[in-house]
């Protein structure tokens, strides 16, 4: 198998590895198309890794016995190696579980639990079937593009005609603006990069702001009549963008945390109660969801084709990290 290993810093190589085995419930599939998502931070970092990339959609290659799934199956890869049995992931929250298992001990190779690969081996209920009608990189959307953002919209319940204030407009950001349109919703987003800010106007958002501009708060206040925001899905994970989410919001209106921090500063009195407010720590979506997450691909095809502006075939692996760094793109695609 053909494997991404990140050396050190912006050092990166295509390993070649043995094929990883299956065992128990590990079904052994072949990647077509992998998202990148965060990973270009290890890269810019330099932390060492073997094993990279969450996110795919791809065909099964071997299957375990008495499985649901069968080999030549289309399916979404979904992330994690969850223990599969817990209250958590029996009621289709996986993405909470505290039982991670390790694949490896079953893989017979370090390598295969990575995206960023042409191989990979993933409990066969985490692989979940693509209709016909959709590709490979449409049906991958329903990772960490459209999967943080449902999770939002369903545990805020964000209905038509709401107004929705979306902060941090990178892919999982844009996802949110895909999503939030696609449920009827009005989209304020806000983020820095020029380029995103264009692409969020063509995605459906009514107003992109700049948050660097002195006036945005007054052109959120004026958007939303002077009421705030209805609903706020935080994905930049920036104390900047945090506090203007709180402070954006209305009364009794909800906040979904998406993007990964560290600690940020609530004033639990002026913050909280006085304008009860409901606050969500979103990750991931439930598996229950599969259905509504499908039709929204179906309706959003467009729009996700508008989104996906690269594709790199895994040799060009840093290529496509050093332009996720420049911010100049949407969703990126390997194609192992």
């Amino acid at each position: 198998m053909k494997t991404v290993v990140i050396l050190g810093e912006k050092r990166v190589y295509i390993a070649e590895a043995p094929n990883p085995g299956c065992d128990n419930n590990l079904a052994l599939v072949r990647i077509h198309s992998a998202p990148m998502c965060t990973e270009y931070r290890k890269y810019f970092k330099g932390e060492k890794c073997t094993n990279i990339g969450h996110e795919a959609a791809g065909e099964v290659v071997e299957a375990p016995a008495n499985s649901k799934i069968r080999a030549g199956q289309r399916v979404i890869v979904m992330p994690q190696y969850p223990c599969g049995s817990c209250e958590l992931c029996m009621q289709g929250d996986y993405i909470h579980c505290e039982n991670i298992n390790d694949p490896g001990k079953n893989a017979q190779t370090e390598y295969g639990t990575g995206t960023f690969a042409d191989l990979i081996v993933k409990p066969d209920w985490l692989l979940l079937p693509i209709p016909d009608d959709l590709t490979y990189d449409e049906a991958a959307m329903a990772c960490c593009v459209l999967g943080p953002a449902l999770g939002a919209g369903a545990a805020m319940n964000v209905s038509a005609g709401e107004t929705v204030l979306v902060t941090g407009i990178g892919p999982v950001g844009l996802g949110a603006v895909i999503y939030c349109t696609y449920r009827g919703a009005r989209v304020i987003a806000v983020g820095r990069n020029a380029y995103r800010r264009s692409l969020a106007l063509q995605l459906g958002a009514e107003a992109v702001l700049d948050p660097e501009e002195p006036d945005t708060d007054e052109k959120i206040s004026r958007f939303t009549n002077g009421r705030g925001a209805d609903n706020v899905i935080e994905c930049a994970g920036e104390q900047s963008y945090q506090r203007l989410a709180v402070r954006s919001v209305r009364r009794k209106g909800q906040i979904a945390f998406i993007g990964e921090s560290g600690d940020f500063t609530l004033n639990i009195s002026k913050d909280l109660l006085r304008k009860g407010l409901t606050v969500h720590g979103i990750w991931h979506w439930n598996l229950n969801y599969y259905g509504e997450m499908i039709n929204v691909i179906r309706a959003s095809r467009l729009k996700l084709q508008a989104l996906i502006t690269h594709r790199f075939p895994l040799e060009k692996i840093e290529e496509a990290f050093e332009l996720q760094l420049s911010g100049n793109c949407g969703k990126i695609i390997l194609q192992p």
